[in-house]
């Protein structure tokens, strides 16, 4: 079983809504100082079998296909 952590975020100079939102609650809380907040995601995927090779060709083929918007978004990829 091959585990891999994808993380999706946004490309510099999209706008990221949710994450000036963030930013805002994080000021009314207390949390003075912060400067900038980027939102983004975590997929935790799990794939049978031990070739890591494939198995990152094939999450790399997911994200293209359906887990991050290339046109707006970033992806990385840590296999474990």
């Amino acid at each position: 079983m091959i585990k891999a952590r994808v993380t999706v975020t946004l490309k510099n100079g999209v706008l990221d809504p949710q994450g000036k939102a963030i930013e805002g609650a994080l000021g009314t809380l207390g949390f003075f100082g912060v400067a900038g907040v980027r939102q983004g995601k975590v997929f935790d995927v799990e794939i049978d079998g031990t070739d890591t090779t494939k198995a990152e060709a094939d999450i790399k083929a997911m994200c293209e296909r359906l887990l991050a918007n290339t046109v707006i978004e970033n992806y990385s990829i840590d296999l474990s």
